[in-house]
């Protein structure tokens, strides 16, 4: 891959999620590490702050429940000693069953550990072009866009696919009317973690009547692109039916409201945002209604009718590679689908490789840490077992798909291979199902550590990685 001599700084574009991870695993593991970011001088749409791995849209890693496809990708990245992870630990907030956190004390914390770490370089400038004279790994996001984005258009075969996602508005917790909106966890799980607005059927009717009569803010291109299921506008839901987000975001469902001793005919739920709990999240409130119509439709929600939205939702396009063969199980790209020959390789990582969410951004960004530190002792890094999420996420990104199938993929376990036994009730398949993916990945580490541990102290420094 190089000549004689001491190898490069790798450069890492992009320091959201995956970005972060990458540089860290990357340093931890022996690595000089150049980590560029475009803030404070430009932020994207969706950014708000000048911190690194800011959290975007709501601050929830999803669940912890260890049969569930979020949880079992969290314990595989426990596993493998993901830094972003353990942060996320440090600055968790109550959620009930979910990992959510503080999104300022987070940043402020991954911030902290780039800035302080000895083999990395901040670099606090827009990248307009791809360097070949070092290893490079773009994780700069589904809002790449620009010089950078028209280089990799030139550099690579790949179609420019596209989705479009929301945030949802956070409240301060001082205008919720406490008298209206109570204290509670769906089925009682995790403690009285939420607080949930709830709603009769009459007040519920014309909530959503308003939801869909409410002005839209212009989005370019919107209306001819595609929405991710994932994390759909709340009136994009309550168009599908007068009863969706009654199943949806506001299923009442486990939620009896205390003061009648019955489950509401639909609840909103608001999820702490902060460590201080001055903020609260609309939890499944993704939204592409203008502010006015906001303020307006959703203080309709019994105890928001004085809030003081401290941001409020917006849509934004996002941009990502096809999954389609584009790049290796190690996030390398493809030397047979490069246009231009490299001296060096380039890697992708985070959302703007498909893959849709936190935890799996910060999978993305492990790998790609990993590998490079691989690549940078003239190896290869070992295929993930398909049997675990962050293998399998992997697997889809590299295998060539059809044409129709094309688009941004979830940590799920439809992603795995089929157990054997085919008649076992869910719960017990969803537990077998992370039984095989730990004592996979286990093994898979288990033959990695001596490698890991080698490449961290052939430069005379202890890893964060995994050992």
């Amino acid at each position: 891959m190089t000549d004689a001599g001491p190898e490069p700084r790798a450069l890492v574009v992009g320091a959201g999620l995956a970005g972060c991870e990458c540089a860290l695993q990357a340093a931890s593991l022996g690595l000089l590490v150049d980590l560029a970011e475009q803030k404070p001088g430009r932020r994207s749409p969706a950014h708000h702050s000048d911190g690194l791995a800011e959290l975007v849209c709501s601050n929830s890693f999803k669940s912890m429940q260890p049969s569930s496809a979020s949880g079992i990708q969290k314990e595989e990245l426990f596993r493998m000693g993901s830094i972003l992870l353990r942060v996320a630990r440090e600055t968790a907030v109550p959620a009930g069953n979910a990992l959510a956190v503080d999104r300022t004390l987070f940043s402020e914390q991954v911030t902290h550990r780039i800035r302080t770490h000895p083999r990395i370089r901040l670099v606090e400038e827009r990248i307009s072009d791809l360097p070949d004279d070092r290893p490079v790994v773009i994780a700069t996001g589904p809002l790449t866009d620009g010089p950078l984005y028209d280089r990799i258009q030139e550099l690579t075969d790949s179609p420019s696919l596209h989705f479009f996602d929301a945030a949802a508005p956070l409240v301060r917790a001082d205008t919720i009317d406490r008298t209206l909106a109570y204290a509670a966890s769906r089925y009682g799980k995790g403690g009285d973690d939420y607080l949930n607005c709830p709603m009769d059927r009459d007040t519920y009717d014309a909530f959503v009547r308003e939801l869909l009569s409410a002005r839209l803010a212009p989005v370019q291109g919107a209306d001819e692109g595609t929405v991710f299921e994932g994390c759909m506008p709340v009136e994009t839901m309550a168009a599908r039916g007068p009863e969706t987000l009654r199943h949806g975001p506001m299923k009442p469902v486990g939620l009896p409201n205390p003061s009648t001793g019955r489950i509401p005919h639909a609840v909103v739920q608001l999820r702490q945002d902060d460590r201080a709990a001055s903020l609260y999240g609309l939890v499944g409130f993704q939204t592409r209604l203008a502010y006015p119509e906001q303020d307006r439709v959703f203080r309709m929600i019994p105890g928001l009718g004085r809030a003081v939205f401290e941001r409020y939702g917006v849509m934004h396009r996002n941009t990502y590679l096809a999954p389609d063969g584009l790049l290796d199980h190690d996030c390398q790209l493809r030397p047979d689908r490069m246009r231009i020959v490299r001296r060096y390789p380039l890697l992708f990582a985070g959302q703007i490789t498909g893959v849709e969410g936190y935890v799996e951004s910060i999978a993305s960004g492990l790998v790609a840490g990993w590998s490079l530190a691989f690549l940078a002792h003239g190896l290869r890094l070992p295929v993930l077992p398909s049997t675990t999420l962050t293998g399998a996420l992997q697997a889809y990104l590299s295998h060539p798909s059809s044409g129709s199938s094309l688009s941004p993929m979830n940590a799920n376990l439809g992603l795995l291979p089929p157990l054997a036994e085919a008649h076992w009730k869910k719960a017990d398949r969803h537990a077998a199902l992370a039984e095989r993916a730990m004592a996979d990945l286990d093994r898979f580490l288990a033959q990695l550590s001596s490698t890991l541990d080698w490449f961290s102290m052939t430069n005379g420094r202890g890893s964060e990685a995994v050992r």
